[in-house]
């Protein structure tokens, strides 16, 4: 499909939308991009450890997607997973202070950003191993299978991750347990700086669930509107026992985490980037169909920047973990000689005559 057509059938769609509805799309996508952008910010100002992965430009991804989940389903996500946190509807204090790995984040400090976890919200953790997250994913679908329960498991990847044997163990049990999951793919079309056309003998990944016969599906990502709508089929699908793909076409704006420059991309490439720009594409529909006043922008815009300083303002007030509790979730229940020892100390303690 050319980018002119793929442009003029996501305008059609975003016409047949309620406005309130796309203004709420809208809001929802500014905050995960003044959130991701403040992160950045945070990283170069060694607020944030390790490593921090940004949804800068996959926003309308991201937000389709957890409007098309109920409370009640499941989410796997990788390490790219604030905005989905966001999107879960987890109190953006919490997110911030994890990033910052103080006491009061979602993982009480200890996880950081590829590891975020709230079982309210039933986001059961981003992963740092690339796949790590799918035969886990596959687990609870099978769980839920097993209880004949009502709910769906949404497995979120990057494209790269389509190339990993986790990737193909998972979708072939789920074809064959007919499992309720739906395994989605943002393919920003780079496994960190290699193109899917270099990486992938099947480039069109919604169709490599084809041989376990699992039907796929592939949607513009930067329309939030046909990404929530596509979400929507698969997740009907899958709670009728029909594992669905969902591949989402979506480019990052950025390098693969804060620290990589996208040095591999052309000064052409990331101008086209930014033109397609998601969140710029709806404001501009949105004035021009007379929802969002210049007024209204800068209330909204107003509004964003103060929701993200207020976390970030929790995150600098809660303390660090207290060292004590570093092994305090080794396991879900007490195990018998769970070693407490930290790093340097001695793994045995001489004891004097």
């Amino acid at each position: 499909m050319s980018p002119d057509v793929a442009t003029s059938r996501s305008r059609s769609r975003r016409r047949t939308t309620p406005p309130d509805v796309l203004l709420e799309y809208y809001r929802e996508m500014l905050f995960i991009r003044r959130f991701e952008e403040r992160a950045a910010r945070a990283y170069t100002e060694a607020e944030i450890g390790g490593y921090c992965h940004l949804n800068l430009g996959e926003e309308a991804t991201v937000v389709g997607l957890m409007r098309a989940l109920a409370p009640d389903d499941y989410l796997f996500t990788n390490y790219r997973e604030h905005g989905y946190a966001l999107g879960r509807g987890i109190e953006p204090g919490r997110v911030m202070a994890e990033l910052y790995g103080r006491s009061d984040g979602v993982s009480k400090g200890w996880g950081g950003s590829m590891h975020l976890f709230d079982l309210e919200t039933r986001l059961l953790g981003g992963y740092g191993i690339v796949g790590g997250q799918l035969p886990l994913a596959t687990g609870a679908a099978l769980a839920i299978a097993y209880r004949g329960g009502p709910e769906v498991v949404m497995c979120h990847m990057g494209d790269g991750t389509t190339n990993t044997g986790a990737f193909h163990e998972s979708l072939n049990l789920a074809a064959l347990w007919q499992l309720p999951i739906v395994y989605v793919v943002v393919n920003n079309q780079l496994g960190m700086g290699t193109t899917v056309e270099k990486s992938s003998g099947e480039p069109e990944l919604y169709k490599r669930g084809s041989s376990y016969r699992i039907k796929g599906e592939r949607v513009d990502g930067n329309d939030v509107v046909a990404v929530r709508a596509a979400a929507e089929r698969a997740i009907a699908a899958a709670r009728k026992g029909r594992p669905m793909l969902l591949e989402t076409v979506s480019s990052r704006l950025r390098g693969h985490s804060v620290v990589d420059p996208a040095a591999y991309r052309t000064k052409e490439e990331t101008a086209a980037l930014r033109a397609a720009d998601p969140l710029f594409a709806l404001a501009d529909d949105l004035r021009a169909s007379g929802v969002l006043t210049e007024v209204l922008a800068k209330e909204i815009e107003a509004d964003t920047v103060a929701r993200v300083a207020a976390a970030v303002r929790f995150a600098e007030a809660s303390p660090p973990p207290d060292i004590g509790t570093l092994f305090d979730y080794n396991y879900a229940t007490p195990a018998a000689n769970d070693s407490r020892r930290l790093p340097a100390q001695p793994l045995f303690t001489a004891v004097k005559a």
